[in-house]
């Protein structure tokens, strides 16, 4: 029943994250909803016991490919005045009730005890249901695997550098040109 109840939440949270990606005036604000669809993405691939799948989903899509678009949406910059006056009344308190019942079923759940963390834990180990953890992903990748995980993060590195690379060349400005141009 909890797993139900997670997996609805989560999936609402992901299609309204991907709304505010598709439908926000403000890419900060797109960003910020499709940092809130990769979370619970990550939630859902744990409710499914791909603990591998998710930490993945976490460390590079929520944390390296969005911090990379973070900096892209600062360096074309956005820098226009915008109103901060709320437009949804109420907001703060609606958001402060939510944020409190969440909390509630919460600490319900645990001080029920009927909810455990990795549902693997509760019961005896399928190992079906094993398949996509950690240890079990780690065996052939760093095995049999190894080179070409090696050689695939060697590619990573290098493009990487070349990003750099390609990103710290700067054009002269007009300005400068004129000046050097009337001398």
């Amino acid at each position: 029943m909890v797993e139900l109840v997670v997996f609805a939440l989560m999936g609402g949270a992901s299609v309204l994250g991907a709304l505010t990606v598709v439908r926000a005036r403000n890419p900060v604000y797109a960003a910020m909803g499709l940092l809130a669809t990769l979370f619970s993405m990550a939630v859902l691939y744990v409710l499914n016991l791909a603990h591998f799948v998710a930490a993945v989903q976490i460390i590079v899509y929520a944390g390296a490919v969005m911090t990379l678009f973070l900096f892209v949406i600062m360096l074309i910059g956005v820098d226009k005045a915008e109103d901060l006056r709320e437009s949804i009344p109420h907001q703060r308190r609606l958001a402060m009730a939510l944020g409190l019942v969440a909390v509630g079923i919460g600490i319900a759940l645990v001080a029920q005890g009927r909810f455990s963390w990795v549902p693997v834990v509760s019961s005896p180990a399928d190992p079906q249901a094993t398949n996509g953890t950690v240890e079990a992903i780690a065996a052939p990748l760093f095995g049999e695997w190894v080179l070409a995980f090696e050689a695939t993060a060697l590619l990573l590195t290098i493009a990487a550098a070349g990003a750099i690379a390609l990103a710290s060349h700067r054009r002269p400005s007009p300005v400068l040109e004129q000046e050097t141009g009337a001398s």
